[in-house]
């Protein structure tokens, strides 16, 4: 634990002008359904500042933190009218999908706070072709790269770099739009595959990059427009079986703290990358009000690059920060909505590890299978063990069934990152979910 004692914020130390007296306590609408807003809601929920707190459209197992509403999270008039007839005082946006249709444009034209990028800030992570050319603006650490959308001038880059190969989608492509190519004719295919269709308008473009070697880290930031603060870092898994072999996916599971990802590190990465960031969209016109999540491959020689930028906590890397935030996220989370992050400081984190086990269903990420029984996921795993809920259905008699990829995160903390893993794997153990599976080597790099 922190040698701090009571990491609260202690609100009659702070001017409270800039932030509206009615948030004491909170309405919060926490907008998503997986397993990163079942974390967040999680976390919330232990806030001594929250009144009520309302999902949308949550599932099955946020409906034991809170209340629930059948609203989809790409639903800007539903969220609105949510927001409004609930009296929020803050909406926290949990999925790219929310920001990507404008829902924090629309919270701002009504006069309420939102935890998320407009639609045009969040473009850092909903096209990967204007995150590229940002870089290139801001003098930040990436990879040479080229954006495409005929096969023909695709294949006159390739020809300029050596395999492996890093093609993506420029658009949204839910954690799929992704493919490392070892040989010139899989990167042929994977161009031919994007702009034929495969992932719709996601692919019209396709951003092609060279490879960068190293391991990659996922560093987070709060930021209210123009102040930022680092807010943790983990180590994700992408690929979908154990030692790192198959597709990639939105990730298999993730452990935090990252041994790999250093203070130093991280400081030069701050420095780098998220600064820049928040200075380059404040002089573009476009302020970065959220989290900003970047991607970075740890080069030995030319330290922090960035792969990505991500409008949104990580998931499944979300889960273990939760775990290991020692501090009230709820004024990190206003303060970022409302531009005063500058008059906090900095967050608290238990010196304890975290690791989460994703469990998927069969056939993710091409073709996951749903509708199999879940038993047991429900269970008390003890105080250090905690199952969040990501893609599940609850019938009628409370039956729980898979409903989507990524189903279960199963996470644990512990004094090291063994005890954590020993933990973790201990619960999946218990949970019977026949139609799935999970890695076995979760944290293996740090382990």
């Amino acid at each position: 634990m922190s040698g701090r004692e009571d990491e609260r914020i202690d609100w009659g130390d702070l001017d409270p002008a800039p932030l509206p007296r009615k948030t004491r306590p909170m309405n919060i609408l926490l907008v998503g359904s997986g397993g990163r807003e079942h974390a967040l809601a999680w976390k919330i929920a232990r806030s001594p500042l929250l009144r009520r707190m309302v999902a949308a459209p949550g599932n099955p197992g946020m409906a034991g933190i809170c209340e629930t509403r059948p609203v989809k999270a790409t639903d800007v008039d539903g969220l609105v009218a949510l927001a409004g007839e609930m009296a929020a005082d803050l909406v926290v946006v949990g999925p790219e999908s929310a920001l990507e249709v404008g829902l924090a444009d629309r919270l701002a034209e009504v006069g309420i706070p939102c935890f998320g990028p407009t639609a045009a800030a969040a473009r850092l992570e909903t096209s990967k072709a204007f995150s590229k050319d940002f870089f290139a603006r801001h003098g930040m650490p990436t990879a040479a790269y080229g954006v495409f959308e005929a096969a023909d001038a695709a294949a006159v880059f390739l020809d300029t770099l050596s395999p492996p190969f890093v093609i993506k989608a420029d658009g949204l492509a839910a954690g799929k739009g992704v493919i490392i190519a070892q040989t010139r004719a899989e990167a042929d295919a994977a161009v031919a595959d994007m702009l034929g269709g495969r992932f719709g308008a996601a692919g019209a473009r396709v951003v092609i990059e060279e490879f960068m070697p190293g391991e990659e880290a996922s560093f987070f930031a709060l930021c209210d427009g123009e102040t930022a603060i680092p807010f943790g870092a983990a180590q994700d898994h992408k690929r979908a079986y154990d030692g790192d072999l198959g597709p990639n996916t939105g990730g298999m599971g993730t452990y935090s703290p990252a041994p790999v990802f250093t203070d130093a590190l991280a400081q030069q990465a701050f420095e780098t990358c998220i600064l820049p960031a928040v200075r380059g969209m404040a002089a573009e016109g476009n302020p970065y009000r959220g989290v900003l999540y970047a991607g970075l491959m740890l080069d030995p020689e030319r330290g922090p690059r960035l792969v990505e930028f991500n409008a949104r906590f990580g998931d499944p890397e979300c889960q273990v920060l939760m775990l290991r935030l020692e501090s009230d996220i709820l004024p990190y989370l206003l303060a970022a909505a409302t531009g005063t992050l500058s008059r906090l400081p900095p967050p608290v984190w238990r010196d304890e590890a975290a690791l989460c086990v994703v469990m998927a269903a069969d056939g993710y990420p091409e073709s996951p299978v749903s509708g199999a029984i879940i038993r047991g996921a429900q269970a008390d795993f003890g105080d250090a063990t905690v199952v969040f809920q990501a893609g599940t259905a609850s019938d009628p008699d409370g039956t729980l069934r898979a409903a989507g990829g990524r189903v279960l995160n199963v996470c644990a903390s512990g004094e090291t990152l063994g005890a954590a893993r020993d933990a973790a794997y201990a619960a999946v153990a218990d949970i019977d979910f026949p139609g799935g599976f999970c890695r076995s080597d979760i944290g293996w790099r740090a382990l």
